[in-house]
């Protein structure tokens, strides 16, 4: 997997102060993307031992709230096993730190079990289950509205997990 920039102080992609982590690689290539170099899976550095070090130190800041994925594309079937891998340790050695992902997959059609999605992959269900709010749906540049607090389109949902079931945030 490679990366293309991880903000240490990021305050516009998730609740409070967090570390944000730029995937590359998308699929989806949403008309109006802010980020198009990140389609390109090669694009960047490649992620490391040594790059999920400087996360897990960068989210050890007692002010910082936690991690935010997004890219390019997190639940690309690529980018799904190191990600995995990031956040089993970041719930491991960070606990009280919470996780957003930014997604351009809608959580039914493409991510849950049963869904018949190319995203789906043997790492989904554990990744969904370290992420505790989802942003999900692609960029519709004809339904982008810059009043929206944490999406950049009107069809893109926050969803937040309590008891494992995945809810709407109805205050974001």
């Amino acid at each position: 997997m490679n990366y293309c920039e991880i903000k240490k102080t990021d305050i516009a992609n998730g609740s409070g102060v967090r570390v944000t982590l730029f995937v590359s690689g998308c699929r989806h290539h949403c008309k109006g993307c802010f980020q198009p170099d990140t389609w390109n899976f090669d694009y960047g550095k490649p992620f490391t031992d040594t790059t999920a070090d400087e996360i897990i130190n960068a989210l050890s800041k007692g002010y910082i709230k936690g991690l935010t994925l997004l890219g390019g594309e997190p639940m690309e079937p690529e980018n799904q096993p190191e990600l995995t891998k990031l956040l089993r340790r970041v719930k491991t050695e960070l606990p009280d730190k919470d996780v957003w992902c930014y997604t351009g997959c809608t959580l039914e059609t493409d991510l849950l079990a049963g869904s018949k999605s190319p995203y789906r992959t043997q790492y989904t269900d554990e990744m969904l289950s370290l992420i505790d709010y989802l942003v999900d749906g692609e960029f519709v540049l004809e339904k982008k509205n810059i009043s929206l607090k944490f999406r950049g389109s009107e069809n893109q949902r926050i969803l937040h997990k309590e008891d494992g079931v995945w809810l709407p945030c109805e205050d974001m």
